[in-house]
């Protein structure tokens, strides 16, 4: 009787050790992208822009662009780090009868979303005096060089990325929310 209980004892310990629990169903994943924010006039929080960028931009405003990420346990794009002060960025800028000024913040994001082999680029501050009839895009291309997709979603600027467009990605792990 002993041995059959041995028997048993061992079955069970050696089948039990050979379960293998899940941690998770799938590595998540989400995109890396540049994401769009803005400051409306008087305004010091970024709000995420609800169009894209082809729609007129009050003078005062601030335009915030960073690169960001999304997805999986990530539900909502990082906002720029440099807080949205359109007195600060324009300071001594005049507007002129026909023309309108506009802040502008580009924050090339965090380390753990750089793609590999390329190097972040420092964030860029500026104030943009252009055409009252100027939209987001004109005001952000007058900083610096754009790539675009053919639908025109934002893919690059100033080269960064240099080649991927909203590519979907593993989550980083510093980016998961602590629980």
């Amino acid at each position: 009787m002993k041995k059959i209980n041995y028997l048993i004892t061992a079955i069970i310990l050696i089948s039990t050790s050979l379960v293998i629990i899940p941690t998770s169903s799938a590595a998540e994943k989400g995109y890396r992208y540049w994401g769009y924010f803005q400051a409306a006039p008087g305004k010091t929080i970024w709000t995420a822009a609800m169009t894209g960028p082809t729609v007129d931009v009050a003078d005062g405003s601030v335009e915030g662009w960073v690169f960001t990420f999304s997805g999986g346990s990530v539900k909502s794009a990082a906002q720029p780090k440099t807080a949205p002060s359109f007195a600060k960025i324009c300071k001594g800028v005049k507007a002129e009868v026909d023309t309108k000024r506009v802040a502008l913040v580009i924050d090339f994001g965090a380390r753990a979303l750089k793609p590999k082999g390329e190097k972040i680029p420092k964030s860029i501050t500026k104030c943009i005096t252009t055409a009252k009839e100027s939209v987001g895009a004109d005001i952000l291309g007058m900083a610096l060089k754009i790539r675009a997709s053919a639908s025109g979603f934002i893919c690059g600027l100033n080269g960064y990325p240099a080649k991927e467009c909203g590519v979907e990605i593993p989550t980083p792990k510093s980016l998961i929310p602590k629980t």
